[in-house]
């Protein structure tokens, strides 16, 4: 069977049990990093720190350039597939889907083709490691793919963790489930009117000056489009630190 039979066979066969398609069928690169026990891919750019308390585990992976979009993709699901048709370091029959957890930096001083993975334009995804031996044979290091963004699924509604000093507010939103990212997000104090934010980097955004010592409400638009307002989500009284959780969450 030709090569490119095989992948059609495939995309057929994963998308019987595939999340909700986002996008078609798109054809770039993997490779992986973070070791055998994926501990490496902890932190990152997106900011989610601890990917195991935040829910992300290690199904995770870091973009390049023309994927991380300055941050804004962050928290984005990707079903990918081996590209059986280009490669014999395909597992055959499988698939992973995988949350944006990092960028992936470009390396200018090696081409595209040997190191310079996620340079300009190049649609790549460094995967941690258990996550990229699903699809791929080890000893490859690198694998053509066809992927998709697909819909989120979370356990349990949004995560807001409160970060900063002192005068400098910031919010970290994780478990973000739909399209798995923010678009805007708007805060309300218990004595002002609605303000609107703006990203610091990754998922933590900023623009709180004034609030210390307020409940707080926050109006969140996914990517998606769409608009969950949660309600005195943050009790006055705050601190530093400090997570808070919602039963509210996305469907896209």
């Amino acid at each position: 069977m030709a090569g490119g039979k095989r992948l059609i066979l495939q995309l057929l066969v994963v998308c019987l049990a595939a999340p909700v398609a986002r996008s078609g069928w798109l054809q770039g690169t993997a490779t992986f990093y973070g070791g055998s026990d994926g501990s490496g891919t902890m932190g990152g750019a997106c900011g989610y720190t601890n990917l195991y308390d935040q829910g992300y585990g290690l199904d995770n992976a870091a973009l390049s350039t023309v994927l991380f979009n300055d941050g804004a993709s962050c928290g984005q699901c990707y079903l990918i597939i081996c590209d059986q048709g280009k490669s014999t370091m395909c597992k055959p029959g499988t698939s992973i889907t995988v949350s944006a957890t990092n960028l992936c930096p470009p390396n200018y001083d090696l081409p595209n083709d040997n190191g310079g993975w996620c340079n300009p334009p190049r649609p790549h995804f460094d995967m941690s490691q258990p996550a990229w031996e699903k699809i791929g044979i080890y000893r490859a290091g690198i694998i053509p793919i066809v992927y998709q963004q697909v819909k989120c699924w979370r356990t349990g509604g949004l995560r807001f963790t409160m970060l900063g000093f002192n005068y400098f507010e910031l919010v970290l939103v994780t478990n973000v489930a739909g399209s798995g990212s923010i678009k805007s997000i708007s805060v309300k104090g218990t004595n002002t009117g609605w303000m609107q934010m703006s990203r610091n980097w990754g998922v933590i955004w900023q623009g709180m000056s004034g609030l210390t010592g307020q409940a707080l409400s926050l109006s969140i638009t996914s990517t998606g489009g769409q608009n969950i307002v949660c309600q005195d989500v943050i009790p006055a009284g705050w601190l530093f630190g400090q997570t808070f959780s919602t039963w509210r969450q996305f469907d896209y």
